[in-house]
């Protein structure tokens, strides 16, 4: 068995959003965290594109594969794929709510079925001799009792599964969006705590409306991890604080303008691929987020990116747009030393 990767920090899969270049944008900010593809499902790797989906750089380690599907033999397949191509981790989706999963019974629908997820795991777990984890939801529309979701735990625990990141909110899978299924459904962080001292052997990695260090540090004295979805993608500058937090690296928290030129070597390889600029720069958005200059930050590169021949420049350009937190602070000194000067 290889070695598993420490779980205490990790961004979650993201349909659209945790891609290659989003995900080599992270490892500027962050080099401990374990990253997790968006979702493939197990029919595009069994019959599709495997360079396409599997493809990564080796920078983005440690990373996790996620599939969505249901049929223990694809599974297993996957699972061999996913140990081929040198991921660290294999892990299976029984969270997302959307209706074109639930048709091919791939995601949250499955809470209702935990024999056959387990039969799946344990497919997946013949397969490989990496790490096969399971992401999931506390429940599903009527079936949403704190009791189904031990009875689910348990039954796949069976398999010798040992980690589990448990989204705190239940799916309603018939009248909520996906969209809508990540925000109404009321968290229950008080359910994963309660998981983890009936299954204290077991990894329980807590997901779902965490955006403040504070809250996750708060849940991490009995829990065994953290995963952050949207926050990550919309406030990056979050995954700065990550490895000094959850890891104990002795080391300088990076600037966000050092974060966005670390990352300039690696756009313009992509750019000698013929890759388009916007197909990258999406993902760096957010890094001033809540920060003086933000604003015309992202809106150089959106107006500009997408154009044919957008290069570097662009991003350079954008970057002088934004003070350095050395210029924000020697202004605001000024400002109070002015303050000081109309007082006497």
């Amino acid at each position: 068995m290889s070695q598993s990767p420490n779980r205490a920090f990790s961004t979650a899969p993201m349909m659209e959003w945790s891609d290659s270049h989003c995900r080599q944008f992270w490892r500027t900010l962050s080099k401990e965290a374990v990253l997790y593809t968006e979702m493939v499902t197990t029919g595009a790797l069994v019959h599709g594109d495997r360079q396409r989906f599997l493809a990564y750089g080796e920078e983005e380690h440690p990373i996790a594969l996620q599939v969505g599907g249901s049929k223990a033999d694809e599974l297993a397949q996957c699972a061999k794929f996913a140990e081929q191509w040198g991921y660290d981790e294999i892990n299976l989706n029984v969270g997302c709510p959307s209706d074109r999963v639930q048709n091919n019974m791939i995601g949250a629908c499955l809470m209702g079925h935990p024999q056959l997820v387990a039969d799946g795991i344990k497919a997946m777990q013949d397969a490989c001799d990496i790490d096969v984890t399971i992401k999931h939801r506390i429940g599903i529309d009527d079936q949403d009792s704190y009791p189904e979701l031990v009875n689910f735990v348990k039954t796949v625990a069976k398999t010798g599964c040992k980690t589990f990141i448990v989204h705190a909110r239940k799916a309603i899978l018939q009248g909520l969006s996906p969209k809508e299924n990540r925000e109404i459904p009321p968290l229950k962080y008080d359910w994963i705590q309660q998981l983890k001292a009936d299954f204290p052997d077991l990894e329980i990695i807590l997901n779902g409306g965490l955006t403040q260090h504070s809250v996750m540090q708060e849940q991490m004295q009995t829990l065994d991890g953290v995963m952050v979805g949207r926050e990550a993608y919309h406030n990056p500058y979050i995954l700065a604080d990550v490895d000094q937090l959850y890891y104990g690296a002795d080391k300088p928290k990076i600037s966000r303008h050092d974060a966005v030129k670390n990352f300039m070597p690696y756009i313009e390889e992509q750019l000698a691929k013929d890759v388009y600029l916007s197909h990258i720069s999406r993902h760096i958005l957010g890094i001033f987020h809540g920060q003086p200059g933000a604003r015309q930050f992202r809106r150089y590169i959106s107006e500009n990116a997408h154009k044919r021949g957008s290069g570097i420049e662009v991003i350079e350009k954008a970057l002088s747009l934004v003070p350095t937190e050395a210029e924000v602070e020697a202004r605001r000194q000024e400002r109070l030393a002015k303050i000081e000067a109309e007082k006497s």
